[in-house]
């Protein structure tokens, strides 16, 4: 592991189980190794298009809950990819690990992107293969391992344990786009009666809402929503021209009420989900 990469990501609130919910923000990191700048032809600004701006500034109001922070920038590497979600056309000569061959990656936005916004090649040159390895080994393993341990020692307290999952994105074509979209995976990831409670928070705020289009949720509600077994995880994308002129990267009048949507969503997760079912036996008990 590379000293120089740590820490790979903050962590706040409290870690020992005490509250269901856990909060990530893995696209919000805005700092850049300066090697990786160097083999870049992109300017800072335009890597910057990359980030989900803001998103972890937007839960700093939230207290006592655990929120897991990126501090590297998406582009350095995906925390939201499979560790071998791979380009092989990437790196110079073969990688040591089978590959997945996703979409995302055949886009260009694998685990280590290749390309970053308007389609925009992020490096001069092929990579070193050592370079991924040595990446995942410094930043994927301990954030995902971190996840992992934050939610099994709340569902250990609680019986479950809900993940929420933090981005933005760009603001969806058109004529009355959504402004949430919220990814379960189809289903797959969380209980359906707490993705309409956050549907439903989301809704009285007067926001559009709509489910897994075009989000569907990315590796870590893949990874880490287990329902079956008592682990939710929802990955909220919020319309990011609600809190920030995206242009600009500067903040806007709106950024305090999404603030204060997010943190009431977390008052209302923490309070209404202990008489929600969610524990691992809650399939069998709906049958």
């Amino acid at each position: 592991m590379d000293d120089s990469l740590q820490p790979g990501f903050s962590l706040t609130g409290d870690d020992d189980g005490r509250w269901p919910v856990v909060l990530a923000s893995p696209h919000s990191g805005r700092d850049y190794p300066a090697s990786f700048l160097a083999a870049s032809p992109l300017s800072l600004s335009q890597l910057r298009r990359a980030e989900d701006a803001f998103v972890d500034h937007l839960l700093d109001g939230v207290s006592g809950v655990p929120i897991l922070r990126a501090r590297w920038s998406r582009l350095f590497l995906d925390l939201n990819r499979a560790a071998n979600e791979l380009d092989p056309a990437m790196f110079d000569g073969r990688l040591p690990v089978p590959v997945a061959a996703t979409d995302r990656v055949a886009c260009g936005l694998g685990v280590l992107p290749r390309i970053a916004g308007h389609g925009l090649d992020v490096y001069r040159c092929k990579l070193p293969m050592a370079e991924a390895a040595r990446r995942l080994a410094a930043l994927h393993l301990p954030w995902h391992s971190r996840l992992t341990g934050l939610l099994h020692q709340a569902r250990a307290r609680h019986g479950f344990a809900v993940l929420v999952d933090c981005h933005s994105m760009p603001r969806p074509s058109g004529a009355q786009p959504p402004q949430i979209v919220l990814g379960d995976r189809h289903g797959r990831s969380a209980h359906p009666a707490l993705v309409t409670l956050i549907e439903q928070h989301f809704q009285g705020a007067g926001l559009r809402v709509a489910r897994n289009n075009p989000y569907a949720g990315g590796y870590t509600t893949e990874h880490h929503g287990q329902p079956a077994a008592g682990i939710h995880a929802v990955q909220i994308e919020i319309d990011r021209s609600l809190y920030m002129d995206p242009a600009r990267l500067t903040l806007s009048p709106g950024f305090a009420t999404v603030a204060r949507q997010l943190q009431g969503l977390v008052r209302r997760l923490v309070t209404e989900t202990p008489s929600m079912r969610l524990a691992a036996d809650w399939r069998e008990a709906a049958e």
